[in-house]
């Protein structure tokens, strides 16, 4: 029987209900010290304001649950075995019942009328990385990591598609931050919702907006990712899996006395520095050298891209130790992980319950996680200094839209990354 879920009601702009909004979602004003960006172009005279109103809402149903999830299962753990998932059901929905929640769609979640409030038909969630860092601003944030995940009909396979950072769109205008619109890299969209209160929720928001606008896609759900936090998850985990296919350099990392420490630190010390070198090949990784290798993005052959599978990678190496491991029989670790991911993760589901979410994932496994790439996994510059998307990730996208992604993949074989 298909898992019925009502869906948020709230726009952009307007304010969520009385206490259901967790406090772990950053909402304070911007300071004056260092940020990671500069502001995004329209907003506050810093470039052409340009493209438009809103996306004309539709009708929603009015009785909002907030839900009790967060990524680790939302994009991990739900890709695992039946059993495990049945056998834990009752467990996963009392243990998650603190985890930090939010509205993270507003007008991007998918309306009745495209099967938004029920769990039958395909799945689409949009997982975005933030690298927060406590000198800056909650309201000063890009979202560097953009990536679907796309759950077909069938509940028996998923993808990953990552946006590239420096896609050129056009960010509608957003009324709770004061941002009037305009043309910019995709990954502004974030910092500009987030802007004047509008927080990590806000920045959620538009950037989910964006992407329907450039994609045609709604969504499910959405999970923000605190790449900082992230470290705990792995740590819960032990260590991922990971195969290393081109040597990279940290920019961010160096051993002192051997203990690996960020290159601000390690500079306090006044000692020697080594810097941290992820070699080729397949490897055990601790959770900061996962988190190390994921982050590197200047020193690649083909950067922002390299990245994006890199960050693929990661998630489906952790989906596979979770499974692998027996993470969702042992109800100790398995609370552990819940906890550690509680620490590094906001999420939404329209309101939809935990454990009817990931049981309606039962078919998916660790290893029918399908990683996919946009424009060929390299450089497709438009001209202005920014990325377009080729016709055929275009393409790619209205197949995610339509559900016919598997169809677009097994003619497309080109797309899939080889990466393990």
């Amino acid at each position: 029987m298909p898992v019925q879920a009502s869906r948020r009601p709230s726009p952009p702009g307007s304010a969520a209900p009385s206490g259901r909004v967790a406090a772990a979602i950053p909402v304070q004003a911007r300071s004056s010290g260092d940020g990671p960006g500069a502001r995004p172009p329209g907003f506050g005279g810093d470039g052409p304001a340009g493209g438009g109103g809103s996306p004309k809402k539709k009708t929603r149903r009015k009785d909002p649950l907030w839900a009790r999830l967060t990524v680790v299962f939302g994009a991990v753990l739900m890709l695992s075995s039946g059993v495990a998932i049945v056998g834990s059901k009752v467990l996963i929905g009392q243990a998650t019942g603190d985890i930090a929640k939010g509205n993270l769609l507003g007008e991007a979640g998918k309306s009745d009328a495209e099967g938004g409030a029920s769990l039958d038909g395909p799945i689409d969630m949009l997982l975005l990385g933030v690298d927060a860092r406590e000198r800056w601003a909650a309201d000063d944030v890009r979202s560097d990591s953009i990536i679907i995940l796309h759950i077909p009909a069938t509940h028996d396979q998923a993808y990953l598609i990552s946006i590239p950072r420096d896609t050129e769109a056009q960010i509608p205008p957003f009324k709770k931050s004061g941002y009037p619109g305009g043309t910019g890299k995709i990954n502004g969209a974030f910092q500009a919702g987030a802007a004047n209160g509008g927080g990590w929720e806000g920045g959620a928001q538009l950037m989910a907006q964006t992407i329907k606008r450039l994609t045609g896609i709604s969504f499910d759900g959405a999970a923000i990712i605190n790449f900082g936090g992230f470290k705990n998850v792995i740590d819960a985990l032990g260590t991922v899996r990971i195969c290393v296919s081109q040597e990279v350099k940290s920019l961010h990392m160096s051993y002192v006395d051997g203990k690996p420490m960020w290159n601000a630190d390690a500079k306090k010390t006044g000692k020697p520095r080594t810097p941290v070198v992820h070699k080729k090949g397949c490897q055990e990784m601790e959770g900061w050298a996962a988190l190390d290798y994921s982050r590197q993005r200047k020193t690649l052959k083909n950067g922002d891209y390299d990245r994006q599978a890199n960050q693929q990678q990661l998630i489906k190496a952790m989906a596979k130790k979770a499974t692998d491991g027996g993470m969702l029989t042992n109800p100790a670790k398995m609370n552990n992980l819940i906890k550690a991911a509680g620490k590094a993760f906001v999420l939404d589901t329209g309101g939809v319950a935990i454990e009817n979410f990931i049981f309606t994932m039962r078919g998916v496994t660790a290893n029918e996680l399908t990683m996919l790439k946009t424009n060929g996994g390299t450089f497709h510059a438009n001209g202005n200094n920014t990325e377009g998307l080729s016709e055929e990730t275009m393409a790619m996208f209205q197949a995610v839209k339509q559900d016919k992604l598997a169809e677009f993949v097994f003619t497309h074989p080109e797309v899939i990354s080889t990466r393990k």
